[in-house]
Parts: structure tokens; C-alpha cells; sequence
């Protein structure tokens, strides 16, 4: 009996080129590359650019993907790396938080591919990073590539949340509300 099927979607096309930034953490340097080998075909495909940069864990992630979406100019963000469990709880901690602050970044509108792998043991990670395989890699750049894709389709007004002051400091609703 045959298992699940899982849906693919197709790689977007760009008008104009795509940066990227990848952010891996080559804890596990025999899954790290295999996750990046996945990763550079999946941009490579559409003919996107991208810059690598090794953090020293998973945990370093989210903070280099903050750093580079406040400070410099990429249209997405691969987050790569592998947190084993372990004998402690440190497994959970660094699984949720890293995630959570993955999370707290795509909300703020960082297009972010998250292929952090968490598993139970170096097999699974090994049949998941195998760009023949899985592909874990690959399957997050192509997330961030879809991201960037929908934010290049709703790149038009920005809206913000709450009031800011107008030149001559007149207090404004940022919604576009009437002079305060």
C-alpha cells in the first residue's frame, strides 16, 4: 500500500532577478551540505543570486536572518540547519525557539524558507537534508521563492499599524484616517 502523495508547487518565474540570503548552521556539517546542495539547485532553477553565511547554530539563525532583513538588501532568506534530540531538554528549547523566531520574521515580512531540520536521530535528518531524497533544502528555498513571489505581487502601498507623525508633525492615523 502505497503512502501519502504530497502536492509540489511549481517554481515561480521572476520578471527580475531574485537575491537571497542563506543562513546555515553547519552544526551537522554532512547534513548542513546536502540542505545547501538542495537549497542552490532549487535557486539556481530560476536563476535567482545568493549569498551563504555559516552561523555557529540554530539558535544564530533567526538572529543573522534579522540582522540581514533590517540591514541589507535581499528579496528572501533560506534558514538551514539540524537540532538532534539529545539527553536534555536543550532539543525543545532550541527547536521552538528558533522556529518561533523564524516565525516572528516571516510575520514582520521577511520571505523565509525555514529548513531547519528537528529530529529524533542523524538517519532521519540524513533521508531528509538528501537533496535525492526529501530535499529539505530545496523544499525551503522553493517556500521562500513563493514567498518573495507574493510579495513581489502585493508590493504596492505599504500599510502600517497605529499613527506616525506627518511632516509638520501632525499626529495621522497610519490607516489613513483624518488629521488627530
Amino acid at each position: 500500500m502505497a503512502g501519502p502523495s504530497h502536492y509540489t508547487l511549481s517554481l515561480p518565474e521572476f520578471d527580475t532577478p531574485v537575491k537571497v540570503l542563506i543562513v546555515v548552521a553547519p552544526f551537522y556539517r554532512d547534513i548542513a551540505d546536502h540542505l545547501l546542495s538542495g537549497a542552490r539547485a532549487t535557486l539556481d532553477a530560476v536563476g535567482a543570486t545568493y549569498e551563504t553565511i555559516e552561523v555557529p547554530g540554530a539558535l544564530e539563525v533567526p538572529t543573522a536572518l534579522g540582522q540581514a532583513f533590517r540591514m541589507a538588501h535581499f528579496d528572501g532568506f533560506v534558514a538551514l540547519g539540524c537540532v538532534i534530540r539529545g539527553e536534555t531538554t536543550h532539543y525543545e528549547t532550541v527547536c521552538n525557539d528558533s522556529s518561533r523566531a523564524i516565525t516572528l520574521l516571516g510575520l514582520q515580512g521577511a520571505a523565509i524558507g525555514n529548513g531547519i531540520l528537528t529530529v529524533e536521530n542523524h538517519a532521519q535528518a540524513a533521508v531528509r537534508a538528501d537533496p535525492a531524497d526529501q530535499d529539505k533544502g530545496g523544499g525551503a528555498a522553493a517556500a521562500a521563492l513563493h514567498l518573495i513571489a507574493l510579495a513581489r505581487r502585493w508590493g504596492g502601498t505599504r500599510r502600517s499599524v497605529g499613527f506616525r507623525a506627518d511632516s509638520d508633525d501632525t499626529i495621522l492615523l497610519a490607516e489613513g484616517g483624518d488629521r488627530a
